[in-house]
C-alpha cells in the first residue's frame, strides 16, 4: 500500500473521530442549560482521547455551527431535513453560510445569523446596516488578547519573551497592557500564567478598567466583581496602597478572584460576601471608587458566546435593565460625597447602555464625568463594551 493512501486513509479516520465527537457534543449541550464555552471545555475534560489538534478543530466547528444555526435551520426547512445537528454540519460542509448573503429572499437577520428579536434590537440601536455590520462581525472568531500583570512585568518584556518563544503575539493598540495572541494556545499550562505575569482578558475590558483612576491610599469597591477581572486589571494603579473590597453574590466566583488575587501579588484586596450585612453597612458612604460592572444582555460578546443569541428575549432585557437600575442604586449607597462610580456592560444595547445613563441622571444624586466609553465588536479587534463614569454630588 502506497504512503500516499495510508496518509489518506489515516486522515479520513481521524476526521471521522472528530465527526463523532462533534455531533456527541453538541447533542449533549441541547439537553443541559450551562454556557456553550463552559460546556465545551467539561467535554474535552471527560474524553482525554481527544489530542490538542483535535480539540482545536471540534470546537472551532461547534462554535460555526452555534454562530450559523439560524441560517442552516432556514435551509434544512427549505429542503425539509429535521434540524440535527448532523444535518447541520452536513449542510455547513456543503457551502459557507455566508455565500447566502445576496439572496434577498431569505430574511435579512438569518443571512446575517441572528434571530429576530435581537436583530431588531440591534437595527433600534444602531440601524439596519450597522446592525448587519455587527451581526456578521459576531460570527467570526474573536481575537485572543491576555493583559499584562504591570506588578509583576512589563509588557515589553513579556512580548519579547515570547516573541523569542516563537509565538505569534504583537502588542494591543488600544490598551496598554494588552498582547495579542495570533494563535490560540492553552495559556494556563503557560509558567508565565502560573507566576501571575498574565490574565486573559479582551482588549476593551482592559480600557474599560482604565477608567478605574482610583489612586494610591483609596478605597475601591468592585461590587459585581465576579470573579475580579476588572480588579486585577485596576489594582496596579493603588501601588499597594489603600484597600480594594470585592463583592458579588456568587461566592464561588469570589472564591475563584482570592485565588487570583494571591497569583497576581495583589495584597490590599479582600471578598464581601452579600450576606455580610454588617461589613456591607461599615463601607456605607466611604469608598472613593464604585465600580458596576453590571448583570446584562452580554451582546457585546456574541463571538465568544454565540449561544447567547439564542437565550435573548425582550422579556430577559426588561429584566436586566429593572437589575441594572437597581443594582446601580444599591452601589451609589457605598459612595462618599464627592466620588466617584463607573458603570460597565458588555452589551451594545441602547436601553442597557445610554438610556439608563438618562435614567441615572434623572433619578439620582450624580454627575456625569466625561463622554461615555462605547465599542462594537470588529474584525480582528476588541469586544463591545459600554462604560460612563459619574462623580456623587456633595451631600448637605
Amino acid at each position: 500500500m502506497s504512503k500516499n493512501k495510508i496518509s489518506s486513509m489515516a486522515e479520513n479516520k481521524a476526521l471521522a473521530f472528530r465527526q463523532k465527537h462533534l455531533i456527541s457534543l453538541l447533542e449533549g449541550y441541547e439537553r443541559q442549560s450551562a454556557p456553550i464555552d463552559f460546556f465545551v471545555s467539561s467535554y474535552f475534560r471527560a474524553n482525554r482521547a481527544l489530542g490538542s489538534k483535535d480539540r482545536a478543530s471540534i470546537s472551532e466547528d461547534v462554535y460555526h455551527l452555534i454562530r450559523w444555526k439560524a441560517l442552516l435551520d432556514y435551509q434544512l426547512e427549505v429542503r425539509a431535513i429535521a434540524p440535527t445537528w448532523r444535518a447541520r454540519a452536513a449542510l455547513r460542509a456543503e457551502r459557507d453560510p455566508k455565500e447566502y448573503f445576496d439572496q434577498e429572499e431569505i430574511p435579512l437577520h438569518i443571512r446575517v445569523g441572528m434571530p429576530q428579536e435581537l436583530f431588531t434590537e440591534l437595527t433600534s440601536s444602531w440601524g439596519e446596516q450597522k446592525a448587519v455590520e455587527i451581526a456578521l462581525v459576531c460570527n467570526e472568531q474573536a481575537p485572543t488578547f491576555v493583559r499584562v500583570n504591570a506588578l509583576k512585568t512589563t509588557r515589553e518584556e513579556l512580548l519579547a519573551k515570547w516573541q523569542a518563544q516563537g509565538y505569534f503575539v504583537s502588542a494591543g493598540k488600544e490598551a496598554g497592557t494588552a498582547i495579542c495572541f495570533h494563535k490560540k494556545l492553552n495559556f494556563f499550562t503557560l509558567p508565565e500564567f502560573t507566576q501571575g505575569l498574565f490574565e486573559v482578558q479582551d482588549e476593551g475590558s482592559q480600557r474599560v478598567a482604565e477608567l478605574v483612576q482610583a489612586e494610591p491610599g483609596q478605597k475601591v469597591l468592585d461590587f459585581c466583581a465576579g470573579s475580579g477581572g476588572k480588579t486585577l486589571a485596576f489594582a496596579p494603579r493603588l501601588l499597594g496602597k489603600g484597600q480594594i473590597f470585592l463583592h458579588d453574590i456568587r461566592a464561588p466566583a469570589l472564591r475563584e478572584a482570592k485565588k487570583r488575587l494571591k497569583r497576581a501579588g495583589i495584597q490590599n484586596a479582600q471578598t464581601v460576601l452579600s450576606e455580610d450585612l454588617s461589613r456591607l453597612k461599615m463601607l456605607k458612604k466611604s469608598m472613593d471608587w464604585v465600580v458596576v460592572d453590571a448583570p446584562c444582555s452580554g451582546t457585546g460578546t456574541l463571538r465568544r458566546n454565540p449561544d447567547m443569541k439564542f437565550k435573548f428575549s425582550q422579556e430577559m432585557l426588561s429584566r436586566l435593565v429593572s437589575q441594572q437600575r437597581v443594582i446601580f442604586e444599591k452601589a451609589l449607597s457605598f459612595v462618599r460625597p464627592k466620588g466617584h462610580i463607573l458603570y460597565i456592560t458588555c452589551s451594545i444595547l441602547k436601553q442597557e447602555n445610554r438610556e439608563q445613563v438618562e435614567h441615572f441622571l434623572r433619578t439620582l444624586p450624580i454627575e456625569q464625568v466625561g463622554e461615555p466609553f462605547e465599542t462594537i465588536p470588529e474584525s480582528g479587534k476588541r469586544d463591545g463594551f459600554f462604560a460612563v463614569l459619574f462623580k456623587r454630588k456633595d451631600v448637605v
